[in-house]
């Protein structure tokens, strides 16, 4: 089975399996291990914060940024189209009291600031009104295409937050993706947000685990919080070990997982029954079929033939490089969707 829906099915390299059998371990709750230490050094620096910390997941990881950001009855400004927003189940509600507010997210996965803006009420010294104290936004950003947002909007959207007096939270999940593709230390990225969170077991392809960074007192508290949320974990260095092996060999991975997107995209624009935006910044590929067939057939065709994408949003279809897919396997995924086009044909009238 070619897996194209996500880079979250990504398998850990023989050197990180080996890492596990190495590692020193210890009580982490306690702070006795020295792997985990390793790799929150390594990801701190990497990202140019003071500290960083590991998380089991990237859901839990936003969620305890967020509470530590935000006082019970705050908002935090989130994009409509963010992965906070819509696939983190409301879990600041549900466990800080914080009010989620939707801004707009364009197409190229900006927040306006002039959108940012109407969150705050005209009058902040208004009882009546829920105030502000966190701006997350997502970078690269998911459904909008795995667009990366500039930096010089980056450095605008932080100077914002520091007139408006509130923290910028960065969902970085894929933050070295982007940074592969501008070619630049993902530290330039990471400077204009307060925190921020990735994922090692996305592109990076480590088993299990996230980072959080940012300062020192902000880690502490995200660190209490953890422990709070059921995350604090013993001889975590068994997961903090691969994630090590990910951070020293990524490059090359995430580089080669950007050409096979490309190429992906490149084969696609070929169909004449797909419609396809073919310019590729990271490891995503997004497309559509025209209106006379079926998504969700075509969805279920190829997995017949043997193909996982998934429907991102209604109509678009999205697939996800990554270090286990193979350029035969591109090339078979092109087969099996001009297989499985002529078998998605819409039933009946078309309404749309």
């Amino acid at each position: 089975m070619i897996e194209l829906r996500s880079d979250t099915f990504s398998l850990p390299s023989v050197d990180m399996l080996n890492s596990i059998s190495k590692a020193i371990l210890g009580d982490d709750v306690y702070g006795l291990d020295l792997t985990v230490k390793e790799l929150e050094k390594k990801a701190a620096n990497m990202l140019g914060k003071e500290a960083a910390i590991l998380m089991p997941s990237g859901t839990m990881a936003n969620l305890a940024s967020i509470l530590a950001h935000c006082p019970r009855g705050s908002k935090v400004l989130v994009g409509d189209k963010s992965d906070i927003y819509i696939y983190e189940a409301g879990g600041a509600s549900v466990c800080g009291g914080v009010i989620y507010e939707p801004i707009k997210t364009e197409a190229d996965g900006i927040l306006k600031i002039s959108n940012v803006e109407k969150a705050f009420p005209i009058d902040i010294h208004d009882p009546q009104f829920a105030l502000p104290s966190l701006l997350c936004i997502e970078n690269p950003s998911n459904r909008t295409g795995g667009n990366i947002l500039p930096l010089g909007y980056l450095e605008e959207l932080f100077y914002y937050t520091r007139e408006k007096e509130i923290a910028l939270h960065m969902d970085g999940a894929r933050i070295f993706n982007a940074a592969i593709a501008l070619q630049i230390p993902a530290d330039r990225i990471a400077m204009y947000a307060d925190s921020v969170q990735f994922c090692l077991s996305k592109g990076l392809s480590a088993p299990i685990g996230s980072i959080v960074a940012g300062t020192e007192q902000f880690i502490n508290k995200v660190r209490r919080i953890r422990k709070m949320l059921g995350g604090g974990m013993r001889q975590a260095g068994i997961i903090a070990a691969p994630g090590i092996v990910a951070l020293d060999n990524m490059a090359q991975t995430l580089k080669k997982d950007h050409t096979k997107a490309k190429n992906l995209a490149r084969y696609l624009s070929l169909i004449d029954e797909i419609e396809i935006n073919a310019s590729i910044e990271i490891n995503m590929v997004f497309f559509t079929l025209k209106p006379e067939y079926s998504t969700d057939k075509f969805i279920t065709t190829c997995a017949m033939f043997g193909l996982n994408i998934d429907e991102l949003e209604p109509g678009v279809i999205r697939a996800v490089l990554h270090r286990n897919i193979s350029d035969e396997d591109i090339l078979d995924t092109i087969e099996i969707i001009k297989r499985a086009i002529p078998l998605s044909k819409q039933e009946g009238r078309i309404y749309r």
